[in-house]
């Protein structure tokens, strides 16, 4: 099974899956159902999804990534500022995740234990590495981890602000910008970026 076909499968389940978060919760039953209701049979959903929960958790993270990406395929990075662009790529990751709130909600939750706390720092600095990339930050120093580690930070701080905003948007992006704001006067250690040529 080629790599593009298992990323279409997850999909295909997890956008199955969503709706019913709310309801039963992330659930490896629900994850069968859902991939019945998508088209697949349970052993589909047992080869794409090997690690379970954990690998279908990594999988939303990475969806919410990917779309976010392809929200920002048509905004020139050139154009905007270095907090612009941290912003607006941040707000599009939100924007897709203000479909599925509850849902993002229980998946902190399950991320929340401590045996899976690694990955899920692994999976903040991923989406922070996204952001970074996009923006056109090419350094290779320290500088690298300084940047991905703070906006790390603010990705986790916001989120937990959109958890508690009653999924008002307007009220997150300024939250956001006053968090990038924040970080930028903490030493300036993200003011300057190297832009891709």
């Amino acid at each position: 099974m080629k790599h593009e076909d298992v990323i279409q499968i997850k999909d295909e389940i997890i956008l199955a899956l969503l709706p019913n978060v709310e309801f039963d919760g992330w659930t490896w039953e629900n994850v069968i159902q859902s991939a019945q209701e998508a088209g697949h049979k349970d052993t589909v959903a047992r080869i794409v999804f090997p690690d379970k929960l954990l690998d279908v958790l990594d999988s939303f993270s990475d969806l919410a990534d990917r779309e976010m990406l392809k929200a920002l395929q048509d905004i020139d990075p050139q154009e905007l500022s270095v907090r612009e662009r941290v912003s607006t790529a941040l707000m599009k990751r939100f924007e897709f995740l203000s479909n599925y709130q509850e849902a993002t909600k229980q998946s902190a939750a399950f991320w929340l234990v401590p045996s899976r706390k690694p990955q899920a720092t692994k999976l903040v600095w991923r989406s922070a590495d996204h952001i970074w990339n996009w923006a056109g930050d090419i350094s290779t120093d320290y500088n690298r981890y300084t940047k991905r580690g703070l906006l790390s930070g603010i990705i986790v701080s916001s989120t937990l602000y959109w958890f508690n905003s009653n999924n008002d948007l307007i009220a997150l992006r300024a939250f956001i910008d006053r968090r990038i704001e924040n970080v930028m006067k903490f030493g300036k250690l993200i003011s300057r970026i190297k832009t891709k040529k």
